[in-house]
């Protein structure tokens, strides 16, 4: 056994034992009769995604994400079972597993040499470690097999020359220790969170052999090629999604199809609508092509279709008019009559059917989250979660969708005795007659003659929907006796297109009167503590959340987490220059609207407590914005707390130490402020 498999093998051990003390340590707590979702769970929990079916459908890969403690991170490995969900197993340390076409071999991307992701190829039925066919020096995605099994596309970045070189500057005496060389930026979107500073070039479409070798640049020029690319049957020519005009980075909701030649490298532009096109599908049998679009407009949300055309860009048809609702990717049926693909509704998620004749009829249904992974041989794979079950992988026959197998119980171990908390839809009336719809999280052995707090969680996006899956942090106010309220306001997506662009230029606007009408909602049912109530949310919802306390003093505390305050200084300092297409004028035209949504010129009418939480890193919603507004209410004598988290860009959540914190930190927050007061220190309504 050579050194490098010795090493892995001791790192899995290692990585084994971690994973049974962090079961061991918390038996005391899930060992009890009817225990209750705490903190120390998380240590244990799991995700299972990304299921893909082998070719023959015999088999199913799937990715496991794990929390290491240790390390603060989270960690995904590939793991492989049968159809029937028989011998499920651990596979390897790696994650975004594909198979080949020919069902002989599984590519897969994870830490190599020498440095970074690279590309590995795990051939079946053979003894040895993976093969990594990569030396890159950059990070590749979106990898995709040729049809023969030959080859392997992903995307790549690739440096440009510097914008600007200084002249004139004399070379550093030897031994200098000058100071790092300025950064030289020229790009219109020059910073991207989670990333930080984008280094100066382009994603270029790259091809390797699937036995290794040197990777081969099939894509030049100053566009980017974006993830989500699809080979031709014939394996000679490659789909993908760029704009490849002068001006692009200026380019608003723009996007063409094109493909590429391998071996010419010529590029064909399929197609030139005013839109744009993406995750191009080609059909089994070689002459059409799916992909997602939508059509331009000034719009702040962009309505989105599925459309249809021949191997040429010919024939573009749209094959979801009927349908008011976001198709995601597609799947082609085996007779190459039409896709498969899920549809986010109603805090749902199911399978619909497109035919290429136009009709559209849904597949699945009931009250759960289905994220369709795969079809092979009339199978269909998929990730499902409800409000008592986290993600795990099912399947089902597509001639019969009604009957669902669940194939993984990934967290039976930790959660087998824990009590949840009830999850009850509510749909109420809004200003406009609206219909609205929320939902309400009880805690376990709920009684209706008692009072409770109320905790009002509000999402971000604002273009996003809370669902009915499994939410770990609403489950985890319930089992501190909380009653938790989530609803999906207008800018919700799930509802049409209208609901979703009612906050073109309103934002925020009606948006607040539909989660005010919610509160009175749950309060009307008589089980809600007035003096009790309590609010947060992040991004979106932290826009939100300020607003709120800045038109209302109904709740006892609040916790607006990376937020955006003041959207004269954001439009100009967040991570891409979009948001100035969200006004009707720019700024420095006429300011007077973004002053007028902004939640900080409303903050002499706080008088709620207010705490803040932030990345330190954050270029989505700048950490500057939470400071703006926390020294606002400091001068006004607003009790508040700023906290700051480390090693965070947008969120606070993205290591697992950082979501128990940022958890304990809320429940601190609630617990110092355990009923409404005035600012004098009175309570209100003895």
């Amino acid at each position: 056994m050579s050194y490098d498999s010795q090493l892995l093998k001791h790192l899995t051990a290692m990585k084994n034992l971690i994973r049974t003390f962090l079961f061991l340590i918390s038996m005391p707590l899930i060992g009890q009769e009817n225990a209750r979702l705490s903190l120390e769970h998380y240590g244990d929990y799991e995700w299972a995604s990304n299921p893909r079916l082998s070719p023959d459908g015999k088999e199913v890969l799937y990715s496991r994400t794990w929390i290491n403690l240790v390390d603060d991170k989270r960690e995904t490995d590939l793991w492989i079972m049968n159809n029937d969900g028989s011998m499920n197993r651990f596979f390897l340390n790696g994650s975004n597993g594909k198979w080949s076409p020919d069902g002989t071999k599984i590519a897969f991307v994870k830490k190599g040499e020498p440095q970074g992701t690279q590309v590995f190829v795990k051939y079946l039925g053979v003894e040895g470690e993976p093969t990594q066919i990569t030396k890159l020096e950059k990070s590749p995605s979106g990898i995709e097999w040729s049809p023969d099994s030959k080859f392997i596309a992903f995307t790549m970045h690739v440096d440009a020359d510097p914008a600007l070189k200084p002249l004139g500057v004399p070379a550093a005496p030897k031994g200098a220790n000058w100071t790092k060389s300025p950064r030289v930026i020229d790009q219109v979107d020059y910073s991207q969170d989670r990333v930080g500073f984008l280094e100066r070039g382009f994603r270029q479409l790259f091809i390797v052999p699937a036995e290794g070798g040197t990777a081969r640049q099939i894509t030049t020029g100053d566009w980017d090629v974006s993830n989500g690319t699809a080979w031709t049957a014939d394996s000679k020519s490659i789909l993908f999604s760029s704009y490849r005009e002068p001006g692009a980075e200026y380019a608003r909701g723009q996007s063409n199809l094109y493909s590429a030649n391998i071996n010419t490298l010529e590029i064909k532009e399929l197609t030139s609508r005013e839109g744009s096109e993406y995750s191009p599908k080609i059909s089994p049998d070689g002459s059409k092509i799916a992909f997602i679009g939508s059509t331009w407009s000034k719009n702040f949300y962009q309505d989105r279709k599925m459309y249809v055309m021949k191997l040429d860009g010919a024939g573009l048809e749209c094959i979801t008019t009927s349908l008011d609702q976001t198709p995601g990717t597609p799947t082609w049926s085996a007779k190459s009559d039409g896709v498969y693909f899920n549809v986010r509704e109603y805090g749902q998620s199911n399978v619909y059917f497109a035919g290429t004749n136009g009709k559209v009829k849904k597949i699945t249904s009931g009250n759960h989250m289905i994220g369709l992974g795969d079809i092979a041989n009339g199978r269909a794979v998929a990730t499902w979660t409800d409000p008592h079950n986290p993600s795990d992988i099912i399947t089902f026959n597509l001639d019969s969708p009604g009957k669902i197998t669940q194939l993984t119980e990934v967290n039976s171990d930790i959660f087998y005795n824990v009590k949840f908390g009830d999850v009850e839809e509510i749909k109420y009336r809004s200003v406009d007659d609206k219909e609205v719809q929320g939902w309400i999280v009880k805690p376990p052995q709920f009684d209706p003659n008692k009072k409770y707090p109320l905790v009002l969680r509000i999402h971000g996006g604002p273009h996003s929907m809370y669902h009915v899956g499994f939410n770990y942090n609403f489950q985890l106010h319930a089992a501190q006796d909380q009653v938790v309220l989530y609803t999906n306001p207008r800018g919700s997506t799930g509802y049409g297109y209208e609901f979703a662009n009612a906050i073109q230029n309103a934002y925020p606007g009606n948006d607040y009167d539909d989660i005010m009408k919610g509160v009175d909602e749950v309060i009307s049912k008589g089980y809600i503590d007035e003096n009790r109530m309590y609010v947060y949310g992040g991004s979106g919802g932290g826009v939100l959340t300020s607003w709120i306390v800045g038109q209302t003093d109904r709740f006892a505390a609040a916790s607006v987490n990376y937020p955006v305050t003041n959207w004269f200084s954001f439009v100009g300092t967040t991570d891409g220059a979009g948001w100035y297409y969200n006004f009707e004028k720019y700024p420095w035209e006429d300011p007077s609207e973004h002053i007028k949504r902004s939640p900080l010129m409303y903050v002499d009418n706080v008088k709620t407590p207010t705490m803040l939480m932030c990345g330190e890193n954050d270029l989505r919603t700048p950490i500057s914005q939470t400071e703006e507004y926390y020294q606002a209410l400091k001068m006004n004598k607003v009790p508040t707390v700023m906290v700051r988290f480390n090693e965070e860009f947008h969120g606070t959540s993205s290591k697992p130490s950082n979501f128990l914190r940022t958890y304990g930190y809320l429940n601190a927050w609630f617990d110092k402020h355990p009923v409404k007061k005035d600012l004098s220190g009175e309570i209100v309504n003895k």
